[in-house]
Parts: C-alpha cells; structure tokens; sequence
C-alpha cells in the first residue's frame, strides 16, 4: 500500500496513527487497548474545564479484554467523568470468536458500578439516538458503557483471511439482512423519506465522487525524506556530555 503525502496521516503510519486536536481526534496507536486511558485523561480535562462534552473511547471486542479498561474505569468511576467507554463487538478479534477468548461477552455489563447498555449499531438511527442521548447523561452523571453489536465482513488485517473462523454462509447472510446501507435504504423507502429512484440516482453520484477522488489520490505526491523527518524530534541531540549534528540520515532519539 502506497501512502500520500495528503493522506490523514501525511503518509506516515495510515489510519492507525491519524491524529487531529483541531477536531477532537486524539488517534490511535500501535498499543491494544491503548486509547482507553488517553480518553480517560481527556474526560478529565474536559470536566477540570468545565466543558460540557464527554470523550469516548472506542475499542474492539478484543481489546475489551485488556487490563487498562478496568483501570480507567475504576478512575472515571470515582470521578464521575464525562467519558463514554464504547466497545465495537464485531464478534471476533483477530482471527477468535469472541467466546474463546472472553469469560464474559456482555461488554456492556463489565463496568462493575458503571451502568452500560448495548445497541445493534448496524441501524445508523440506533446509533444516532443513543449517541445523543448518552451526552447528556455522561455531562450530568458520569462514565458509562457501551455494546455496539456490529460486523465486519472481511479479515482483521493482512494475514487474516477472515474465513478460518466462520463460515461464507455467515457473512452472506449479514449482507442480505444486516448490512447498514441495506437497511438504511430499506426505512428510507419504506417510510416514504426517499423513493428507489432517487436513492438509485445518489449512489450514482456517490459513485461517481469516489471513482475522481481515488483517481486523483493515485496522482498526489509520495512523502518525501523532509516529510518522513518532520514531527519526529529536534535538530540536534546530547549524548555523553557532546552535542551532535544531525544529517538528514539520522533521527534525533
């Protein structure tokens, strides 16, 4: 995979490492599960400065399972911050199902004194409604979790087929009658918010979006050495008692 120099990340990492504070995005990272803590920090800025907004934390299933959720738990829990402890249960983790991995497969309950509630996120309207509602309790009340039973539909990364562990059977079926654009297409005609025709025209459309900026993206420039440099650390380094120049072969540790 060739990365750009204006893709999310400046071509460095994809989207595991973008990060945007303009936005509010703090990013991921390369450590499962890492993310819960950092979000645990930003609901307590966010309650320290009297913002009224919540941090969620979103994690997989996997990662549910991880020491560090129940740390930062314990801690919004005790100061009853605006954070939002948001698990992804797309069923399996990397190449597990769920049960052979977890003693308990309700993430929703593992908050202890926390309350949580789990919703079948492949309803966009699902997710909107609880979304806006869990705003508001997590400013007035504090911490909670959340199940959002999802799927996906092919292997986690790489070197995971995504087959192993579940049969074809399984994913057609989640396609037919689970798929969230299906659905959405479905309520859109079935409640008269849309007809057939002009939801066939937008995807036209949409099509047609995607296909000029994929074909716009494969012309954009590769990062460069001076990109790969940048945001990495300063000029020059102190080892030893020296201070040493840095070439542009070197990185500053």
């Amino acid at each position: 995979m060739v990365q750009k120099r204006t893709g999310s990340s400046g071509g460095k990492g994809g989207s595991m490492h973008y990060y945007n504070s303009k936005n509010n995005f703090y990013g991921g990272n390369g450590i499962v599960g890492a993310q819960i803590p950092v979000g645990t920090g930003l609901a307590f800025a966010l309650k320290y400065r009297k913002q009224k907004n919540i941090a969620i934390a979103m994690y997989g299933d996997g990662a549910a399972n991880q020491g560090q959720v129940a740390e930062a738990a314990n801690m919004a829990a005790l100061w009853k911050l605006p954070k939002v402890f948001l698990c992804e249960n797309n069923l399996y983790g990397m190449g597990t199902p769920n049960s052979k991995a977890a003693a308990n497969t309700d993430y929703y309950a593992r908050g202890d004194t926390i309350p949580g509630f789990k919703c079948d996120a492949q309803n966009v309207l699902m997710v909107r409604e609880t979304m806006k509602w869990t705003k508001y309790y997590c400013i007035e009340n504090g911490p909670l979790f959340i199940e959002y039973r999802t799927y996906r539909y092919h292997g986690h990364s790489m070197s995971d087929p995504g087959t192993t562990y579940r049969t074809r059977d399984e994913i057609k079926h989640v396609r037919d009658y689970r798929d969230p654009i299906g659905l959405v297409k479905m309520m859109l005609i079935e409640n008269s918010w849309a007809t057939e025709r002009e939801l066939k025209g937008l995807e036209k459309e949409i099509r047609q979006s995607i296909a000029a900026d994929v074909e716009k993206l494969l012309l954009d420039e590769e990062p460069n050495w001076d990109d790969m440099n940048n945001n990495v650390g300063q000029n020059r380094h102190y080892i030893r008692g020296v201070t040493h120049d840095l070439t542009k072969h070197e990185y500053d540790y």
